[in-house]
């Protein structure tokens, strides 16, 4: 298969990197406003260098649209007008009545699929299996600031990543109560019955990707970025010693097959093309997530 990338920025290079390691891709073409750019990243990973947009869609059969979220309309309308295949970056678009607006003249037969990474990060599946009937479920991703970020609230560039994980684990959120700023955001609400708490930062010292939740007789601790899952279950018996309270837990390390999310997130996309099959993340996933973030934003 070959395919595309559109829009070289941190993201684009990350998916040009990956699709030219894939034995299930045949060529790779790149295309960014800055051509130089282009040029420089195109000989790194041996990718063809296109000077207009149509130029690599008349040769790519998929492609991944990695421009800045307020340009995802415009080039993914070239795209469907192309009848290709398309990866988007999250957010689908800046809003989710625009995303509905450019979901309606998606043509058929071809594969639409949003790139929420964190989904296919190996500790979700895990925890999936391990997962029986929560009681209390918090998730918190801080990061110092980053040059990276133009325009966006931690909300939609951060939080969403676990507002995606959280629907996709427990069901569509309820109840809904926030506070913060442009840069920090603590969020309450519920699953169904569960309590859950979410937070996001771009103004911390340490950066942190956890999921904790809580069970009726264990605890689940998952960390994003070692992609290690620890499950604490109650101790058989308690005790005082020298006046003082023991517990005695019983600590399990559960075995992940540790996996470059991005990498199973591509090769999903092209196996997904390739049988015509629809990718994990649909549209209608990703504009439900931009919803909760609406949602959240207008709480602060």
């Amino acid at each position: 298969m070959d395919v595309g990338i559109i829009g070289i920025g941190t993201m684009g290079k990350n998916h040009v990197r990956v699709y030219s390691e894939l034995k299930s891709v045949d060529s790779v073409g790149v295309y960014d406003l800055n051509t130089g750019a282009a040029r420089e990243i195109g000989q790194q990973h041996g990718a063809e260098v296109y000077t207009t947009i149509d130029e690599l869609l008349a040769h790519a059969d998929a492609v991944s649209v990695c421009v800045p979220t307020p340009f995802h309309a415009a080039v993914v309308r070239q795209v469907f007008a192309a009848k290709r295949s398309v990866l988007i970056e999250k957010p689908i678009c800046p809003t989710a009545r625009e995303a509905q607006a450019l979901m309606q003249e998606a043509p058929p037969g071809i594969t639409i699929g949003v790139g929420h990474i964190e989904r296919f990060n190996p500790i979700v599946a895990e925890i999936r299996k391990i997962m029986g009937t929560p009681v209390y479920v918090e998730m918190k991703r801080h990061n110092p600031a980053s040059a990276r970020v133009t325009g966006s609230t931690v909300v939609e560039d951060l939080m969403i990543h676990d507002i995606d994980i959280l629907i996709s684990l427990c069901g569509m959120p309820s109840d809904i109560h926030s506070a913060g700023s442009h840069d920090v955001c603590s969020v309450l609400m519920k699953c169904g019955k569960i309590p859950v708490s979410l937070s996001a930062s771009r103004k911390s010292s340490k950066k942190i990707r956890m999921i904790y939740i809580e069970e009726e007789e264990f605890t689940i601790e998952g960390d994003f970025m070692t992609q290690e899952i620890t499950i604490y279950r109650k101790p058989g018996q308690y005790r005082f010693e020298a006046e003082r309270y023991v517990q005695e837990n019983i600590i399990e390390k559960v075995m992940v097959n540790k996996l470059e999310p991005l990498k199973r997130e591509l090769s999903t996309f092209i196996e997904c093309v390739s049988g015509g099959t629809p990718f994990p993340i649909t549209p209608d996933q990703a504009i439900s997530n931009l919803q909760i973030c609406e949602t959240i934003l207008a709480g602060l």
